[in-house]
């Protein structure tokens, strides 16, 4: 896991082809907005978490976000034990974002 700035991340996820953009936050947290191009995978759903983590391509790239970045640092570390080695943080989450934003849906 690599942990990301906001500015390293908009650098990265911009020219990245092959990057995959993961919220673990909550659905009410979610409702607030998400950084564009983001799926949802709530790691407070360890099944569902698990399940969708076990079906992704460990060849992608994978830039993940919660609130404040604690989260998600658990999530890339779960996704590394699971064979996903291209894990990136971002750092002080969602609620320290600067970008774009749009309602997921």
């Amino acid at each position: 896991m690599k942990n990301l700035n906001n500015q390293e991340w908009k650098e990265l996820t911009a020219k990245d082809t092959n990057a995959l953009i993961i919220d673990v936050r909550t659905d009410d947290e979610v409702s607030e907005g998400v950084i564009p191009n983001a799926i949802h995978y709530d790691i407070f759903k360890p099944q569902e978490f698990m399940n969708a983590m076990n079906d992704m391509d460990p060849n992608k790239n994978y830039y993940v976000y919660c609130r404040a970045g604690s989260r998600s640092s658990q999530a890339c570390q779960v996704m590394e034990s699971l064979g996903l080695k291209n894990t990136f943080n971002l750092t002080g989450g969602y609620s320290n974002w600067d970008g774009e934003t749009t309602m997921l849906g």
